[in-house]
């Protein structure tokens, strides 16, 4: 069976990346690309929505596809957790589901568990997010998540080390940890994560240098977990193994199915 997709933003950088891949993986069609500004109504006959957006629109795309008990797959940035919370009752209620992608590249999900993986080593620890001139929003929804994650990490450890705060030039706080945002022509997306100690730094960082490279496999994983999807579910990490073990973060689950960790695989192989 065709899984029908309306896609919302398709016009954009993303989108497009995003429409070609629908169209190069079987069981998807796209039956409708939305704009910023279409009329949701057009969502009506879909079976499943995904959403490329903007954040500020993205919320109404997440709600009004809810309504219509039509499972999401939302790639738009700035949904934290927190923002999140706010539409679980909603898909709950509905029973459908929502699946909310920071960011689609392999290589960025395995960096952001790294530094999960190695936060509560280092008291002090800094993201620096650069991305180009363009990107409306700050901090990424990538930094976000990564932020997120190292404090569920840090659980036990509690806050890290993070001086002057009161500061603007300090950066914003994201669950304690100080994130940095650039803005600027001749970079695609780069993230840095910066964890200190008595006498040593470790640094890791993601560079996407070609988008529809590094996006097209979570795409794919991404398109096959939110046709099925039941309830809410965060980052492509909740849905492959990437054999790293990750801490409990908000809204993420355990792997759906040991055949999306297969085709992650082989989308990553293609």
């Amino acid at each position: 069976m065709t899984t029908r997709v309306a896609l919302v933003g398709g016009t954009g950088k993303l989108g497009r990346i995003i429409a070609g891949v629908i169209d190069e993986t079987e069981g998807f069609e796209t039956v409708a690309v939305l704009g910023s500004s279409s009329d949701l109504t057009e969502l009506d006959g879909a079976d499943l929505v995904v959403d490329a957006s903007t954040p500020a629109v993205s919320i109404d795309v997440v709600r009004a596809a809810i309504d219509r008990g039509i499972n999401v797959l939302v790639g738009t940035s700035g949904w934290s957790a927190e923002r999140i919370s706010l539409v679980r009752p909603l898909v709950e209620a509905a029973g459908t589901g929502v699946v909310f992608i920071p960011n689609f590249s392999l290589g960025s999900v395995i960096g952001s568990a790294l530094a999960a993986a190695s936060a509560r080593f280092f008291p002090s620890i800094e993201i620096v997010e650069t991305h180009r001139e363009t990107k409306v929003d700050s901090p990424s929804g990538t930094a976000v998540r990564t932020a997120e994650l190292i404090a569920a990490a840090r659980a036990d450890a509690g806050p890290v080390e993070a001086p002057h705060v009161d500061q603007r030039a300090r950066g914003q706080q994201i669950a304690s940890i100080p994130v940095h945002s650039l803005r600027r022509p001749g970079v695609i997306a780069r993230q840095e994560t910066i964890l200190s100690g008595p006498g040593e730094s470790l640094t890791i960082v993601h560079d996407t240098i070609e988008p529809a490279a590094a996006y097209a496999p979570g795409i794919r994983v991404a398109l096959g977990a939110a046709r099925s999807a039941s309830g809410v579910i965060v980052g492509l990490d909740s849905m492959i193994d990437i054999g790293i073990r990750m801490p409990s973060a908000p809204g993420r689950t355990a792997p759906i199915a040991d055949e999306v960790s297969g085709q992650a695989a082989r989308a990553a192989g293609a």
